[in-house]
């Protein structure tokens, strides 16, 4: 089966550096075949047809031994990544017009309620909850108006790790290249 896995926090700002061959490495030691990383901030596609069924710790584990940094993992099966996709409006795009983010869910807060921990505002911000990730799309001239950037320092902000909505489709590509 394909999986991604989402790492949170790693090569931003100059902080938990790791590099993707090495992490490549990591996730094949770890029992992982066909991986895959896609672009610096941690997003490795890879096959897995075991029978453990947590997978977040076994990679997390993996990465503590291997890089001595605790990382969260949020690892979503293919056809998860896909009804997010799936969901997302194919107008909305992360350009020079509009910020448009795909914000997967820690398993643990996997639930539409989260949305009544947001700071939406409806005439600006456009919200959806899919389960396992919300979708967040707001125009770059209303950005600062908006209500996503009071997410951050939040008690939910720790239990997510975001993409935008053009990294989420290409990490979606490379996903369908390997489930072919």
């Amino acid at each position: 089966m394909v999986y991604v896995a989402l790492l949170r926090g790693i090569n931003v700002g100059g902080n938990n550096k790791i590099d993707m061959k090495l992490l490549k490495q990591t996730f094949e030691k770890a029992g992982m075949d066909d991986v895959v990383t896609y672009i610096n901030t941690g997003n490795i596609i890879f096959s897995y047809n075991g029978t453990n069924v947590d997978l977040p710790g076994i990679l997390e584990e993996a990465i503590h031994l291997d890089f001595g940094l605790q990382i969260k993992v949020v690892v979503r099966s293919f056809d998860e990544v896909s009804s997010i996709i799936n969901a997302i409006p194919d107008t909305w795009k992360n350009d020079k017009e509009m910020k448009s983010d795909v914000m997967f869910l820690w398993d643990e807060v996997d639930d539409e309620s989260v949305l009544m921990d947001l700071t939406i505002k409806p005439t600006i911000d456009t919200v959806k909850y899919v389960p396992g990730a919300i979708l967040w799309s707001v125009d770059k001239i209303n950005v600062t108006k908006s209500g996503i950037s009071k997410i951050i320092g939040s008690k939910l902000y720790k239990q997510v790790t975001v993409r935008n909505v053009n990294t989420a489709r290409k990490i979606y590509k490379l996903m369908q290249d390997q489930n072919d």
